[in-house]
């Protein structure tokens, strides 16, 4: 269980991780970890080194690094020098793809023009990644790792807001070496890639921040960089603190600002500065300061020998808009409530937390299913940490459908979307919990109407009008399903009401099972997006589930007479369905009137069909009720 407040330990320097994928330097360009919590963003890991997809700001992110093109985005660089010779400044990430030297005006990517690691790999057993970076010309090797505590049963544990990078550095040289690692981020708060102005190319410059500060800090054995904003609207989603810091107790230099970046030279006057002795000289701030943090580590490597370069990136943007213009907030800023203070909590817990992490994907790793499975398993679990899903202040978690590059994808924790995702119920059932709260308590009217997708503030929820057949059926199974897996009986007592009343918007008159047959031949939406009318498996199966997942529930709740009813339109449902719906083949789609409910007489060449019928066709998720159940 993440307790915050702890006594700080020394400075924390990973475990071995494991390794289920490999990635050679011809496969990672479109690489990318997330690195984040359950409902906090991301900033992802890119397969060279690079952090790419800043999607802490409440919005989605892709390919956003707070600037469109050019050097601006935060970057980690190394500084290296033998006793004797020419000390070496680098990038810290690998080598170009073709396609990114052919941009016009010589502009074709962030970090254009600095020096590179010519070799990399990506290794990556989510939710730990390390990329292993090599050069002949330089004298040392570098290992980035980049995790975020994901722990089964502990959402809390799960959804902190930090991206944890250690950069482990080996000395393959017979000589001592001076090594320094330096991270860099200009404060883009207030820039979240949903402002732009047109520059005198007609390219497109994100805009948005205003008066941004960066300030250096030292306190509770952290040392760092705290950004923050005196002119950003304290509304706007952008609206935030980031800091960046480190344990390390000596070798610690920093800047909190660089020279007007006029032509890149507020890169230029940072890069020269650290490339002089690794070391980081901190400027008088003038009116035209390029607000551009650096916070560098300073360190001696021994010959052959490995040093550890620990860095935390931890962020605050409490005010999330998601698909209403309402702000309705964040979960974790109400247990963080900036982003110097998530460090001096969460930074103690690394330690355990990653043990814990490594204790669940090393006991997965350990079964006998393929790796392409494990492989599908395991990393489709980054969907938990992206922006796809977030978390009220209330702690209800709530969901898009899924996000495009840079917005949200249908809105309101689609009931019958919903249906198909079954991590959550597993690894974090009090999160599962928290939705059948949503479904069954704020987004269902007092007739048993569901709505499918839930308003929000949740306070809304309630005032659509539009139910699924298949996702209405399938929250009825899922509850059932939730209480099964945590045994909390309080949690079906109190949802049981609501439960008979869900199921029983079926027997509504003209409803999907108007006459109580167990057949659903009304009009049933679905997430086919369309209506099916008439008896079909799809909604068919769903029905079937969830009479006989009402069943099982009445009868924990002593209710016999409602126990009795599901189970007679089960089996008067499922005999019906099997002789005459199913071909010998597959389920077939029975098609009724919209405004009889009559069957249509399919051989009759003028009968009127509805449109997007299926009729014949075989149904691609007519299992997908038998399987849940």
């Amino acid at each position: 269980m993440f307790v915050s407040g702890a006594v700080f330990s020394q400075e924390w320097k990973p475990q071995t991780w494991p390794v289920l994928k490999q990635y050679d330097r011809e496969h990672l360009y479109q690489v990318a970890l997330p690195l984040g919590g359950i409902g906090t963003g991301t900033v992802s890991l890119g397969g060279r080194g690079e952090l790419r997809d800043w999607e802490i700001m409440n919005v989605p992110g892709k390919k956003y690094s707070t600037v469109t093109t050019g050097n601006n985005a935060p970057f980690f660089a190394i500084y290296a020098k033998p006793q004797t010779g020419e000390a070496m400044t680098t990038l810290l990430a690998g080598p170009l793809y073709p396609q990114e030297y052919l941009h016009y005006e010589g502009r074709p990517v962030n970090h254009h023009g600095m020096p590179r690691f010519a070799d990399a790999t990506f290794e990556a057993a989510y939710p730990f990644g390390q990329v292993h970076l090599s050069d002949r010309q330089l004298p040392v090797k570098v290992t980035v790792k980049g995790f975020n505590p994901l722990v089964p049963g502990d959402a809390d544990a799960s959804g902190m807001p930090i991206a944890v990078l250690a950069y482990e550095v080996t000395n393959t040289t017979d000589r001592p070496l001076e090594v320094a690692v330096c991270g860099s981020m200009r404060n883009f708060i207030g820039k979240d890639g949903s402002k732009f102005r047109t520059d005198w190319k007609g390219d497109y410059i994100p805009t948005g921040a205003k008066d941004n500060k960066n300030q250096f800090r030292k306190k509770n054995g952290l040392q760092g960089l705290y950004l923050y904003s005196d002119g950003v609207d304290k509304n706007d989603p952008a609206y935030g603190t980031v800091a960046l810091t480190t344990q390390a107790v000596e070798g610690v230099t920093y800047r909190t600002s660089s020279r007007a970046d006029n032509w890149d030279n507020g890169i230029l006057n940072f890069w020269d500065d650290f490339s002089a002795d690794g070391e980081l000289t901190e400027r008088d701030r003038q009116e035209d300061e390029d607000p551009m943090a650096s916070l560098a580590v300073k360190k001696t490597v021994g010959p052959g020998s490995t040093e550890t370069f620990t860095f935390y990136l931890t962020w605050n943007f409490p005010n999330r808009k998601a698909w209403s213009e309402t702000i309705v907030g964040n979960y974790y800023s109400t247990r963080f409530p900036d982003a110097w203070e998530a460090a001096e909590a969460i930074v103690p817990q690394i330690p355990e937390m990653e043990r814990q992490t490594l204790s669940f994907v090393h006991a997965f790793l350990k079964s006998t299913y393929p790796d392409v499975v494990k492989e599908a398993a395991l990393f489709n679990l980054a969907t938990l940490r992206s922006q796809t899903v977030f978390r009220l202040p209330s702690g209800h978690l709530m969901g898009w459908e899924g996000v495009m590059d840079r917005f949200g994808s249908c809105a309101g924790s689609c009931t019958h979307v919903w249906n198909y995702e079954v991590a959550t119920p597993f690894l974090f059932g009090e999160l599962a919990k928290t939705m059948r709260d949503v479904e069954f308590n704020y987004a269902t009217k007092e007739n048993g109407l569901m709505n499918f997708r839930a308003s929000l503030p949740l306070s809304e929820a309630a005032k659509g009008n539009s139910a699924a057949a298949d996702g209405q059926m399938g929250c009825v199974m899922k509850i059932y399903r939730d209480w099964q897996l945590s045994g909390d009986d309080e949690f079906l007592q109190k949802n049981w009401g609501q439960v008979k009343k869900v199921l029983a918007y079926a027997w509504t008159d003209k409803g999907w099972d108007g006459n109580q047959d167990g057949i659903m031949e009304g009009s049933q939406h679905n997430t086919m997006d369309v209506n099916y009318f008439g008896p079909n498996p799809q909604m068919g199966f769903w029905y079937m589930g969830a009479l006989k997942a009402a069943e099982k529930m009445a009868l924990a709740m002593k209710d016999k007479t409602f126990a009795k009813k599901c189970n007679t339109l089960f089996r008067q449902g499922s005999t019906w369905m099997d002789a005459n719906l199913f071909n010998g083949e597959y389920y077939e789609h029975k098609i009724t009137d919209p405004e009889t409910f009559e069957y249509l007489d399919m051989r009759n060449p003028d009968v009127k069909v509805p449109p997007f019928q299926l009729g014949r066709g075989c149904l691609v998720d007519q299992l997908v009720g038998q399987y849940m159940a």
